[in-house]
């Protein structure tokens, strides 16, 4: 039926045809997948059945994989952050010899990674030497001795050459 030409109204009984059809319509999947499968195989005398094939007709983007993934690893990651915090606040509730080192424990552990980084750095920088020197060797065995003698006190200078 077409609506831009109807020139008289419907009656009751046409109105609700025509919305059941409009409805029916609306709601009709475009693709329908079966969401069971019958396996219509004989069954053999003995053994096990031999497997039968079936599609699969999911279909994930991979966007969708992605974050699913990224969602799963945050959640681990969160969730092993708030059982650190929550063995960290059990041990300062507790005003123990464990409490305090349970508060000092990541100073301690910090100022370790700090010193171990520093070493590392400082082996790192130090430089090994190995001088060698190539070219001829002069030795020279003149001793140049000058002595000055004045009245009480004398001075030798003795120069090698």
């Amino acid at each position: 039926m077409d609506f831009n030409h109807v020139t008289h109204p419907l009656s009751d009984s046409e109105a609700k045809t025509e919305a059941e059809r409009i409805i029916a319509e609306a709601m009709r999947p475009e693709r329908q997948f079966p969401t069971s499968f019958r396996d219509e195989s004989e069954v053999p005398p003995y053994g096990d059945t031999p497997p039968v094939h079936q599609d699969d007709k999911r279909i994930v983007p991979a966007w969708g994989a992605g974050i699913a993934v990224a969602s799963i690893g945050v959640g681990a990651g969160i969730t092993g952050v708030g059982c650190g915090a929550w063995l960290v606040l059990q041990g300062l509730a507790s005003v123990t010899l464990y409490g305090v080192l349970m508060v000092t424990l990541p100073f301690a552990g910090v100022a370790m990674v700090a010193t171990a980084i520093g070493g590392a750095i400082n082996k790192a920088r130090s430089t090994v030497t190995k001088n060698v020197y190539e070219g001829p060797v002069v030795q020279n065995t003149q001793i140049n001795n000058t002595s000055n003698q004045r009245g009480m006190f004398s001075r030798t200078r003795n120069d090698v050459r």
